[in-house]
């Protein structure tokens, strides 16, 4: 691929980074998440009002018509500040199914109101992510007007805030459907669970929830397909926000041991820090490499499997080992929960075992390659 960005992409980047940078700090994330929701609202409405929330909506409701590599953009400068932002699960796990998979009348219901920032979104992965069939426990039961949905998803993330959830579930025959469930239904029930992250990722329990034909996303002949395709998104661009994460933290270490001094000389003159802090760099290059190369080709319409298992190992393996080393070489500093590096650390961690960690993520990709044609190779 060429990685290099174009005029728009770099436009999107740049002013990301300006509401990012310009309302995002340590004091204002950990205000924000000393409240109820820990959601800043503020910084949403910025991002709407700039038209970003919007990139990757269809023009039919709005949109800019862009795509996944628009959307990561967002995400990477948001883990540069860890913006305490439903922006992951609304317009990747919730918004970009519907614009991709979603009929006409399902675009116009849901989607304008993600533009303008008056709702948000998530999807129910955690459980189907780490199944070796991607089968939901949540079953879903035909009836003469659609579905009735029952059972209980673990940590959605930021459910409490979301208007809907794209929801799995397995007929009666086995078949996967994706349900577009609104959380104003009836039946639909929501328990508050906190993250590694300190984010909010509800438990989402369901009652004899019913679906109409008009809410039902992905039938039983395309679930499996559609479903796929959401883990492919969701993966890549966790990826990406790791890219956003390491990068910042690897730079602020940096910073750090260029003004702390022993013996009389910074901390960045010695072997060993700055070693270690090179092969963080490294690690992070790897990330952002095989991170952008996933999202380029599930934007460009090729099969991204095994280059998304790549990614999210390589997000969740070396972006550990970034997080480690950039805490580590702050010395008690980095020990201290309430200082800005620690929570580079708690969202890589988040990132690490959100859909599957590293030992998971290698296997999915030996089945993918072993599953391969004789004599055809790799990209």
């Amino acid at each position: 691929m060429d990685f290099t960005f174009s005029e728009t992409q770099e436009a999107v980047a740049e002013a990301a980074a300006a509401i990012f940078t310009g309302l995002v700090n340590p004091d204002r994330v950990a205000e924000v998440e000393a409240s109820t929701d820990r959601f800043d609202q503020e910084l949403w409405k910025q991002l709407a009002e700039a038209d970003l929330l919007s990139l990757a909506l269809p023009e039919a409701v709005g949109g800019e018509g862009l795509g996944l590599m628009e959307i990561s953009l967002l995400l990477e400068a948001q883990g540069r500040v860890v913006a305490p932002i439903p922006l992951h699960a609304t317009l990747v796990l919730g918004a970009w199914p519907i614009t991709k998979f979603g009929t006409p009348a399902q675009q116009m219901r849901f989607l304008p109101q993600i533009g303008d920032g008056s709702a948000c979104a998530s999807a129910a992965l955690s459980e189907v992510a780490l199944s070796t069939a991607q089968h939901s426990s949540v079953t879903a039961t035909q009836t003469e007007n659609g579905y009735r949905l029952n059972g209980t998803v673990l940590a959605v993330p930021q459910a409490h805030l979301a208007s809907f959830i794209l929801v799995p579930a397995t007929t009666e025959s086995g078949a996967t459907i994706v349900a577009i469930v609104e959380t104003a239904s009836i039946g639909v029930n929501l328990e508050r669970a906190l993250t590694t992250s300190r984010e909010i990722h509800p438990h989402l329990h369901l009652d004899n929830v019913e679906v109409g034909p008009e809410e039902v996303l992905a039938g039983p002949q395309s679930g499996a397909a559609v479903l796929r395709s959401m883990l492919e998104a969701a993966m890549t661009s966790l990826s990406v926000i790791c890219v956003g994460a390491g990068e910042a933290a690897v730079a602020q270490t940096a910073t750090y041991l260029n003004q702390r001094e022993q013996f009389g000389r910074p901390l960045s003159t010695f072997q060993g820090t700055m070693l270690r802090l090179a092969d963080a760099a490294i690690d992070l290059e790897a990330i952002r490499a095989t991170a952008w190369n996933a999202a380029w080709l599930i934007d460009q319409g090729h099969d991204a499997a095994e280059a998304v298992r790549v990614a999210k190992w390589q997000a969740s393996d070396r972006g550990q080992r970034i997080v480690h080393a950039t805490q580590h070489l702050h010395g008690g500093m980095g020990a201290d929960i309430s200082y800005p590096i620690h929570r580079y650390f708690l969202w890589v961690k988040q990132i690490e075992i959100t859909l599957g960690g590293p030992s998971f993520q290698l296997a999915e990709l030996g089945k993918l390659l072993a599953a391969r044609p004789v004599g055809v190779g790799g990209r």
